[in-house]
Parts: structure tokens; sequence; C-alpha cells
């Protein structure tokens, strides 16, 4: 079996360029969108799509290596190291908290070379204690050993991809980290595309390869957009569309060197982020009108809490017991709370009684 890394020169890939630049033109129209409707916002609620989008990123980026962090210490950690201001932050973990260093550092210094000293603490911070699961492993260098891709069972694997050979690796990283650091012309989302395919088909750590692959996917798209604001997450739309991810990952690194099918996809999926960007920026607008239109009215920091929570599309039905639970006070706070915000106009009571008794946001969309 041959793969892309078996070709002579295999790193300088090919596409066909007319299909690429029709659908890239597309994408490039809805990204400028998205941006300016974003950098339009005020800087309460630019920090609060950034905060989300952030979180999301890091916490799906995660799931699709099966490993799952909780969004509340991601959330903390990312408002903590940006100085945004928020409510209930929890305590974070040191591995929590050395996740987050790394994406900021490729996305908040998006404009800084990459080098290979960068990408060691990238990696140390993804196995502080230098194992995976129960095996240790080359943490902050490159791999010694071979690499394959493999799924199935003990005895019954089947192998997806073989990276090349560990002593390849420093002069493949070498050459992989010139061409990130160049102007060579090409388009930046493009850019963001190749090195994402460029960097997991060279595979040249024992683990955490798929992470860092989309941390630099991420500053990436910074650089194509000169802005270190994260505004939407990528490995959102990776992480639904996972098994066309390894497909197309699969068939291009099995292919001789055209990569037009993986550009094609990438570029879908980076549409797809744009637009459940815009989805939810219609929820970040009316948080902000709410608080706008409210400046005057006095809220206490519980009701601020709560109503910041129902905004961001809280689980589950807002009953009085849960609101005691969640701000920490007694059921007869919790309900002289709620009962002032209905006298405001702002909560409103359902039609079903005793236990079952809940509260929504006078807005029908949240009914």
């Amino acid at each position: 079996m041959r793969y892309i890394h078996d070709y002579d020169n295999w790193w300088q890939f090919r596409y066909d360029s007319q299909s690429i630049m029709n659908e890239l033109g597309r994408v490039r129209t809805k990204q400028g969108q998205v941006m300016g409707r974003m950098l339009s916002l005020g800087f309460d609620s630019q920090d609060e799509a950034v905060l989300s989008n952030l979180s999301l990123e890091l916490v799906r980026s995660s799931e699709i290596e099966g490993e799952k962090l909780n969004l509340e210490e991601v959330r903390s950690s990312i408002a903590r190291r940006l100085g945004i201001e928020t409510a209930g932050l929890v305590p974070v973990s040191r591995y929590v908290d050395g996740v987050v260093e790394m994406q900021l550092d490729a996305t908040q210094n998006y404009d800084k070379p990459l080098t290979h000293e960068r990408l060691f603490g990238w990696h140390n911070v993804l196995f502080p204690t230098g194992m995976s699961g129960l095996y240790r492993i080359d943490v902050g260098r490159y791999r010694s050993g071979d690499m394959q891709v493999v799924s199935g069972a003990m005895g019954k694997e089947k192998v997806h991809y073989q990276a090349p050979a560990a002593g390849r690796v420093p002069d493949e990283m070498e050459r992989f980290i010139a061409w990130v650091n160049s102007d060579e012309n090409i388009d930046a989302v493009l850019k963001a595309a190749i090195a994402h395919l460029w960097f997991v088909s060279i595979h040249p750590f024992d683990d955490g390869n798929g992470r860092i692959a989309r941390a630099l996917t991420d500053m990436l798209l910074a650089r194509s957009e000169n802005c270190s604001k994260r505004f939407y997450s990528i490995s959102s739309e990776i992480k639904v569309l996972q098994k066309e991810y390894y497909e197309v990952l699969e068939r291009t690194q099995r292919g001789n060197g055209d990569i037009t099918q993986w550009l094609l996809w990438f570029l879908g999926c980076f549409e797809q982020a744009l637009q459940s960007t815009e989805d939810t920026l219609s929820s970040v607008m009316r948080k902000a009108d709410f608080w706008e239109s409210h400046r005057d009215v006095f809220f206490n920091e519980r009701q601020r809490k709560l109503l910041n929570m129902l905004f961001d599309d809280f689980f589950g039905k807002l009953t009085s017991s849960k609101w005691a639970k969640i701000a920490k006070c007694s059921s007869d706070t919790a309900l002289n709370d709620i009962n002032d915000l209905i006298a405001k106009g702002i909560l409103r009571k359902s039609n079903e009684g005793g236990r079952s008794t809940n509260y929504t946001l006078m807005d029908d969309r949240h009914s």
C-alpha cells in the first residue's frame, strides 16, 4: 500500500483550481460578512461570543479524540486568561488550564512564527504526566517510533494510515514549519486546510496530533482574518461531521497527492461553522439588546446570573428549586427573585401548576 508521503516531493500538493476557487469565493464572502457583523457588536457582546466559541472549540476538539473536558472549567479558564468578567467562575484543573493555554497561544499570537519549540510546548500541556492513558509516550519532542492509525478490536485491527518513518520526521517538520511561516502566494484559508492535512499526514507526535492540527488550523484562520477574536468553532463542525472527516482524510492520505476532495470538504465544513455562528449571533444580539434596554433596571447578582443562563439556552425548565440550587440561596429567596422579575415583566409563569410550575422569559422565542 502506497501512502501520500511515499511519492517524491509529496508536499507539492495538487488540486483542481477552478472548482476550489469557486467554492472559496463564496466561503470567503460569508467569512467577511460574519466577521463584519461580529466586530460591529459592543465589546461585551464580542467577549461573550469569543468565550462561547473558544470554549466549544476546545471541548469539541478533545471529544473528537475521545476525551471529555468540563465545559464550565474551560469557560472559567478562558475568561480568567482573557480578563472577561463572568459570574459563576469555577475552579479549574491544571490540565484544563494547560489546554486553554495552548489554544490561546495559537489564536491570540497568530502572527508569531511557528517553531519546533512552540509545538513542543503545546504537546507538553496536552500530556503533563508523560502518559497517554496507560502508556508512557515521548512528550515535548517528535516521536521516536513508527506510527499507524488503526481502529478495531485487538487482533482485528484495520490500518487506516501508516505515517512516515520516525527518522524522516525532523526533516519533514522543518519543511512544514518553513512553509507555514512563508509568505507563499496562497489564500490563507486554503493554507489552513493544507496545513491541517500536511501536519496529520506527518503525524509527528506519539499522540495529540489531531488536537494540535486543529489548533494550527485556528491559528491560520486567525491569520486569514488578521484578528485574534474567534467567533466560530470549526472543531464543533468537524465533530458533527466526524465520520466524513476521517473518511476524506483516509482517501486523501491513500492518494497520489491530489487533495481537491479534502479542500472541498474543508471549505464546506468551514462554511457550516460560519453558518452556525450566524445562528448563535442572533442569541448574542438578543441578549445584548435585553441588557441595553434594561440598563436602568436594578437586578441583584443572582438575577443577572440566572438571566444570562436563560439567554444562553438554559438546560431544561427553570423552577424555583433550580434557581435556589444554582444561585446557592434559600427557596424563599429564589421565589422572591423570580416574583420580582415577573413584576418587572421579564419572566412569566407557565400554565402548569404545583410542582410543575416553571418560568420562561417573556420573549416568545424562549417559550
